[in-house]
């Protein structure tokens, strides 16, 4: 896989060579989100796979039941605002918890379709061009001043399910930048939502299984989406998510062995309004929070972490 900055998102990393937990540090796990581990950071394009999603109808919902499909035509501009923020703290045994929390990042997208859905091409292809960010951390809003003009885009199906993302940082963007913005779209495609292929109405609920990567750990994901509203082509769904891991192992980066998974939680829940006639999401939030620990496999020292994280979507005002 093509290199990239490391994310900012801390997650547990790794321990020494002999296993000892006051080595550990935070700061080069994948998130939960499913962003692999990288290396380094990059001003060359990289498009990178996003993990298969299938739905399930629960309940159909009321008549009238139609299918839902996003289908935007080429040429399609869309402005909007994406949101993020995680708040991770950890602790080692006994020692003091540490805070290593991502700030707030707000980052104004331009969205244009390249390419749209037809006989010949089965997904649309999104072009997205970053506008000014911001964010209320000093550090962070200063780095972010050469993020301007970076790029990205989305390679997403007729249910509105994203496989893939392309991500283009401008060649100036200091490291910190690059990874907060990668840890935000990871975050972003995780979290979208994607409508089956069989017609539904109102009230309809339908779970949405895709699996995650995290730094080691297999995650099961799975979002009960019910549709709430239905105006035209403008859809508003209200959403749980909660992921599960599929082993009981946490296997540590760089072969340095592996650590027992005690307790794993993580879940949350929100609402999305999708446009079909449009390439993103067009308002709303998901919270997903949860905690988690992992133990060495003697019973030795445990590493406790607690995670939220926050993806919102607003149109800006015209």
């Amino acid at each position: 896989m093509p290199a990239l900055s490391r994310f900012a998102r801390p997650g547990p990393y790794a321990l020494a060579a002999a296993l000892s937990l006051s080595t550990l540090v935070a700061g080069c796990g994948a998130s939960s989100d499913g962003a692999p581990t990288v290396t380094a950071a990059t001003s060359t394009e990289v498009t990178l796979p996003v993990s298969a999603v299938t739905t399930t109808v629960l309940d159909a919902g009321a008549e009238p039941r139609s299918v839902v499909r996003v289908t935007p035509e080429a040429g399609v501009r869309h402005d909007v605002v994406l949101t993020t923020r995680s708040e991770v703290f950890q602790q080692i045994g006994d020692d003091v918890r540490q805070d290593f929390s991502t700030p707030e990042l707000t980052l104004p997208l331009s969205a244009t379709v390249e390419r749209a859905i037809s006989d010949e091409n089965p997904s649309t292809v999104v072009d997205i061009t970053l506008g000014s960010a911001d964010s209320p951390d000093a550090t962070l809003r200063s780095a972010l001043s050469d993020v301007e003009g970076s790029g990205a885009g989305l390679t997403v199906g007729p249910t509105g399910a994203i496989s893939a993302l392309r991500l283009e940082p401008a060649p100036d963007a200091a490291n910190i930048a690059r990874s907060a913005v990668e840890q935000a779209f990871y975050q972003a495609v995780y979290r979208i939502v994607s409508f089956p292929e069989e017609a539904i109405g109102v009230g309809a609920v339908w779970e949405i299984r895709q699996q995650v990567m995290s730094a080691g750990i297999t995650l099961d994901q799975v979002g009960t989406a019910t549709l709430v509203e239905r105006e035209d082509q403008r859809m508003t769904v209200d959403v749980k998510v909660e992921q599960t891991p599929r082993e009981s192992t946490w296997v540590l980066p760089n072969g340095q062995g592996r650590l027992d998974i005690e307790q794993y939680t993580m879940a949350g829940e929100g609402t999305m309004t999708i446009d079909t006639s449009l390439p993103l999401p067009v308002d709303g939030e998901l919270t997903v929070q949860g905690d988690q620990s992992y133990v060495e496999p003697d019973g030795g020292t445990r590493l406790s972490q607690s995670q939220v994280d926050r993806v919102g979507w607003s149109t800006p005002e015209q």
